[in-house]
């Protein structure tokens, strides 16, 4: 990554492009301030472009009825999962714009057609079923490298994978997939957010909107917590985030991160939850750890994130609220009341033995990788318990640019068709201005 020069006096970037930041990932919330030629406009991006050949059934049954779909031919498919448009603006004196708008799948579209043998009508159809997502918006008041207040929508950093989801983060060419499927990911949400630096430190609290126990589920766990189909983000009940990042000892950086908030409650209309049913609180205790190590031609990654929502049965039994606010297909579902998902990956740059290579700064990682989740922990439905072996290799014939390949390997427990895949992908991150 190149070193960025911030030009406000104050600005909290100054501390993130710092050489100790830079051993080892920028917090995915600060990238959007890395200028790149110290102007006071910022823009940046990262994208990722996939294809996939998955060598197992692509039926919504195929683990309630694995039998029958045990020799179903494989499938494959292209996909853009993320393009993302950094926007950032120091105006002066501590004073700083940060956004990211990110484009998930293609994004959406919609189209007229025509349609002759329907009364000779016009029927506007949505084409694509993709996302654009506002990720990041929020104006900063820095007052030191130690003390820096965000509020708007800001990037809810527990985890490895949302602290730092950029796709140079990760050898695999998708987000890692246990935290990608337990937790919000990119988790985003509108709140207030104070952060700083100290010795080899980085912290970060924030207040945010809470999590909706209607939407959770058994495949997701509270993933689904963030969806909010109003023109707001329903804040009856809050959330509350903590974490901290240490750089003491060179190239390592390791990070701990916690939530908790109130999940039920926190939906529309607030008064439909009466009588018994107010005492049920559905808080949700979720801590994580997680590390980068990135020194002596090695890289390391971990993380292991663990949750626990209280009144999980109560809740699972009452999904038949008098709104439309909740999915049909989640009504009355039951979800689990713990979830963990952990990981680690290795690799080892072999261009660094090649002296022509490392003096044009190409790099190539050869990497293993690992992956345990279960979304439901305890639930009678074992295909939620999930085993992911990777290995590959990511080229960088650039410093901002990946070519990813992988072969994976999704293991489940006997009565289950494991589900190997094979996956390839380009990847940029970068400052253009």
């Amino acid at each position: 990554m190149k070193k960025s020069t911030i030009i406000s006096m104050a600005c909290a970037a100054v501390a993130v492009c710092s050489p100790l930041a830079s051993n080892a990932q920028t917090v995915a919330a600060d990238s959007v301030m890395q200028h790149a030629r110290g102007s006071r406009l910022s823009v940046g991006g990262y994208g990722e472009v996939a294809y996939s050949r998955n060598f197992y059934s692509d039926s919504g049954n195929r683990y309630s009825s694995a039998k029958l779909h045990k020799n179903d031919p494989s499938h494959g498919r292209f996909d853009i999962p993320h393009a993302v448009i950094y926007l950032g603006y120091d105006f002066g004196n501590g004073w700083t714009l940060g956004t990211e708008i990110e484009f998930e799948h293609g994004g959406t579209g919609s189209a007229i057609e025509y349609e002759a043998e329907e009364s000779i009508e016009f029927e506007q159809e949505q084409e694509r079923g993709g996302e654009v997502e506002l990720e990041q918006f929020w104006i900063q008041k820095s007052f030191g490298r130690f003390a820096n207040i965000r509020a708007g929508h800001i990037v809810v950093p527990v985890g490895l994978t949302n602290a730092y989801h950029e796709p140079l983060n990760f050898f695999t060419v998708y987000r890692p997939e246990g935290e990608n499927t337990i937790l919000p990911c990119t988790w985003h949400q509108t709140g207030v957010s104070f952060w700083g630096h100290a010795g080899d430190f980085r912290y970060e609290l924030q207040m945010i909107a809470g999590l909706d126990a209607w939407q959770f589920s058994r495949d997701n766990w509270i993933k689904p917590g963030t969806t909010k189909p109003f023109e707001f983000e329903v804040a009856n009940k809050y959330g509350f985030v903590a974490r901290v990042d240490n750089y003491t000892v060179p190239g390592l950086r390791l990070g701990l991160s916690g939530y908790f908030g109130q999940s039920m409650h926190n939906a529309v209309p607030h008064d439909m939850e009466t009588g018994n049913n107010k005492r049920i609180k559905g808080n949700i205790y979720l801590g994580a750890f997680d590390f980068t190590y990135n020194a002596h031609n090695w890289v390391a990654r971990g993380s292991a994130d663990y949750g626990y929502v209280s009144n999980a049965k109560e809740i699972s039994a009452m999904r038949k609220p008098n709104t439309q606010y909740v999915k049909p297909y989640q009504s009355n579902q039951v979800f689990g009341s713990h979830a963990i998902a952990t990981s680690v990956e290795v690799g080892y740059d072999v261009f660094s033995q090649i002296e022509k290579l490392r003096a044009a700064r190409q790099k190539m990682y050869v990497f293993g990788h690992f992956e345990y989740y279960n979304s439901c922990l305890g639930g009678s439905k074992e295909y939620t318990s999930k085993k992911i072996f990777s290995g590959g290799v990511n080229y960088y014939p650039l410093p901002q640019i990946c070519v990813k390949a992988e072969y994976s390997y999704r293991k489940f427990k006997q009565q289950y068709n494991d589900e190997p895949a094979l996956n390839i992908g380009v990847a940029y991150q970068g400052q253009f201005l």
